[in-house]
């Protein structure tokens, strides 16, 4: 595992050269928020992380419910028994395992590492808006129908999970990097996905932290090139 930390926000990279999975945590002043948990063998790492930060975890918020975001969910609400689990309405019912899709949702199938053993269930169910801290909840379906962002109003910081990723190269969820493809391969809807990074952009974060590949500072005109590429390549899939 490798910390790396920007301002209050700590990053967690699991496995960095090789299959990078990432998850964060977010100092408050007398706690921490984590947000996703990571692969089943990051659990000891992740507690760790916040002995050395000194402060407790009251908070493990979720941006959705594949298994390299979720994997350690178990481990933690074991040895956290107190902390509050937050996950987006929809993506409870994929921690649940279920796949079947809502009313009035594309008839896409459910991509990626849906969990079938994950016995945690949520205390929170966040939509968009929500605050959980000083984060704020922002609705970001498209990798999965549920996933969330988390913008912290403090820095400006953002939080994406896989609605975009840097292993590879910079990339909305969907687009094909074939130095890391696995985010697009499990993404449920390409086309929500570029809504909602389209969105995401429109909140002008400050640094950009994702689920796969390392932070990055001033984030805007690297975002501007992923969405060039994302609205190429999704409109060339449709005329096929």
């Amino acid at each position: 595992m490798q910390i790396t930390q920007n301002g209050a926000l700590y990053q967690l990279a699991f496995l960095p050269r090789f299959f990078p999975v990432n998850c964060y945590l977010v100092e408050e002043e007398q706690e921490l928020t984590l947000i996703d948990a990571a692969m089943p063998f990051s659990a000891k790492g992740i507690l760790q992380a916040a002995q050395r930060i000194g402060k407790p975890i009251t908070r493990i918020v979720l941006t959705h419910a594949h298994g390299d975001h979720v994997g350690a969910l178990d481990v933690l609400k074991q040895a956290l028994p107190t902390a509050k689990v937050y996950i987006s309405q929809r993506d409870a019912k994929l921690l649940a395992g279920s796949r079947a899709l809502e009313e009035g949702e594309p008839n896409l199938p459910i991509k990626g590492d849906v969990p079938k053993s994950i016995r945690t269930r949520p205390d929170m169910l966040i939509q968009d808006g929500d605050r959980i801290g000083s984060l704020q909840a922002i609705a970001a379906p498209g990798h999965t129908p549920g996933q969330m962002a988390f913008l912290d109003m403090r820095s400006r910081a953002l939080v994406t999970g896989d609605a975009f990723q840097l292993r590879g190269g910079i990339a909305v969820a969907g687009v094909v990097k074939p130095w890391f493809p696995f985010p697009a391969f499990a993404t449920w809807n390409k086309q929500a996905s570029l809504e909602s990074a389209r969105k995401l952009r429109e909140l002008n974060p400050s640094l950009l932290a994702v689920g796969h590949g390392w932070m990055l500072p001033n984030p805007i005109a690297e975002m501007d090139k992923a969405l060039e590429e994302a609205e190429r390549k999704f409109r060339l899939d449709l005329t096929k």
